[in-house]
């Protein structure tokens, strides 16, 4: 996501909402949250919620502005958003796109198509494959000179 976000972050706004914790200690624990080390009980309180939120903007350094839905889920409720979904919200305040639920059908890619078709495709390089030769310098083979 934060890829997608560098890419047209001058054409959209984002927006990220911490909705209810997918994967709860104290609920359904998985061993990826472990070797993560992200591990967390469902939140009680909105300030629970608020300390999870600001740990993840703070140890993975989050680019995207963070909302954090109330205690209550509305907007979890509105946006069927648990455990992961994108949105793209057009400028009249309308759902422009609504992606699939996570995990299964969380597709970030999808939300790219469509930004690119909205906006302009976004290339980038592709990174050469791993022990190919570089035109600019010599082979490997080569003893370097001294």
């Amino acid at each position: 996501m934060v890829q997608i976000y560098n890419d047209y972050k001058d054409h959209a706004d984002f927006l990220t909402v911490y909705v209810r914790e997918a994967h709860p200690t104290d609920e359904w624990q998985m061993k990826s949250n472990v070797k993560d080390d992200v591990c967390y009980a469902q939140p009680k309180t909105l300030a629970q919620r608020v300390a999870i939120a600001n740990d993840f903007i703070q140890r993975f350094h989050y680019p995207i502005a963070f909302g954090i839905d109330d205690i209550d889920n509305a907007a979890n409720d509105v946006y069927a958003a648990w455990p992961e979904r994108l949105y793209v919200i057009d400028e009249s305040g309308r759902i422009a796109y609504r992606g699939g639920m996570g995990p299964f059908h969380y597709d970030p890619n999808e939300v790219r198509t469509w930004l690119a078709a909205r906006y302009g495709a976004v290339k980038h390089d592709v990174p050469p494959p791993p022990n190919a030769t570089n035109p600019t310098t010599a082979p490997a083979s080569t003893p370097p000179a001294t």
